[in-house]
């Protein structure tokens, strides 16, 4: 798949960029792509909410009444689950919610999801720069060139950039993340990808298994 290279004005660079067909051209897995979203949002979560039982409300012990003779259902202490101010039956405790996956099956998934985007024709290759000086005005420019203003927008940079990364931090729908760490989640949860011309390598190279590099 071949892609054309544009400046962050917009214009095209005159250049084109070929895009390996085994990252970006493959039948997307549903199934590894629900699973990995899932272990992602799933790892996310605190895994902190508690209610109290029936032995850890506050209450005395004391049966309330005898058991036979008075006509009511059989009662225990006032600290029954039955009872307003009772302990709560089968309520969440704290657990970690987290779960792994096969790293094949999440090489899959960002591959799957990565086809799906150059499907859509939501990935945009552009040419390699850098900000002199953090300023969020460059990147809402760069996004206003591309009419992506107000979409959700994932920028792969080739390596760690402060500069770019503070430009666009204040900004609520723009990302970035270095080439070799978006996780599956990201990439779908974006409109549209962008990826410097340099981190086209290093994206293909994370997603290269290493078995496949010996033999060639």
């Amino acid at each position: 798949m071949k892609l054309d290279v544009f400046k962050i004005d917009g214009s095209k660079s005159g250049s084109s960029v070929e895009l390996n067909d085994s990252i970006f051209a493959i039948e997307p897995n549903e199934t590894a792509l629900y699973e990995d979203v899932r272990r992602h949002l799933a790892n996310k979560r605190q895994g902190t909410a508690k209610t109290k039982g029936r032995s850890e409300v506050t209450g005395s012990t004391k049966k309330l009444y005898r058991q036979k003779g008075t006509g009511n259902a059989r009662r225990g202490d006032i600290k029954s689950p039955l009872l307003r101010k009772g302990g709560t039956v089968f309520g969440p405790q704290p657990r970690d919610y987290s779960f792994k996956l096969n790293k094949k099956v999440v090489q899959l998934a960002r591959k799957s999801a990565l086809s799906l985007k150059a499907t859509e024709e939501a990935i945009t290759v552009l040419s390699d720069f850098t900000f002199e000086a953090p300023k969020t005005k460059q990147v809402i420019d760069m996004l206003a060139a591309f009419e992506l203003s107000g979409k959700k927008v994932l920028l792969l940079t080739k390596e760690t950039d402060k500069n770019i990364f503070k430009s666009a931090r204040n900004l609520q729908n723009v990302y970035v993340v270095e080439a070799n760490k978006p996780n599956t989640y990201q990439i779908m949860h974006a409109d549209v990808v962008l990826i410097q011309e340099g981190a086209v390598e290093v994206l293909e190279n994370t997603l290269t298994p290493k078995t496949a590099e010996v033999e060639a």
